[in-house]
């Protein structure tokens, strides 16, 4: 299945959303610190409800470190800057969908890395700052599951 992950992400309810999308959908959940919040955190617990013992999630100490472990072929980064739709690429399972903090995105040294294929929107309206995190992580891996025949699904 496809691999969301989210670059030092801040807004516990964000991630524990993330969680349930990843045990909804099979989907693996590398967070990259530092985090805003403690994986202990109420609003995360909230957010996750009862999918946390279902869901596939990795905290990795730095950016290098996960795409190490990862070894992805694919690293798909989110920003609203890009010119390439989200619907225009052809999802292979164990892509890499690279979401960045909620305030701001992520930054111009992680979307230059080497290691990026590609640079991708969702698109939305002009003069709109960005979707939210957990939002666009599910717009993203809907289509990518959708593509692959919702493998697994019932």
């Amino acid at each position: 299945m496809f691999r969301i992950m989210f670059y030092q992400p801040c807004i516990p309810p964000n991630t524990g959303n993330a969680i349930r999308l990843a045990a909804n959908t099979g989907c693996e959940l590398h967070l990259i610190e530092p985090l805003g919040f403690s994986m202990s955190d109420a609003q995360v617990k909230r957010a996750g409800l009862d999918y946390h013992e279902m869901a596939t999630v990795t905290v990795h100490p730095d950016l290098p470190t996960a795409l190490s472990a990862l070894r992805p072929a694919r690293v798909f980064a989110f920003t609203a800057h890009a010119s390439r739709y989200h619907t225009d690429v052809d999802y292979q399972p164990d892509d890499v969908l690279l979401f960045g903090p909620e305030p701001t995105g992520l930054p111009d040294e992680v979307l230059t890395l080497p290691e990026m294929t590609d640079q991708i929107r969702i698109p939305m309206l002009p003069n709109r700052r960005s979707h939210n995190l957990a939002n666009a992580a599910s717009i993203v891996v809907y289509e990518a599951w959708r593509q692959n025949g919702f493998a697994g699904a019932v």
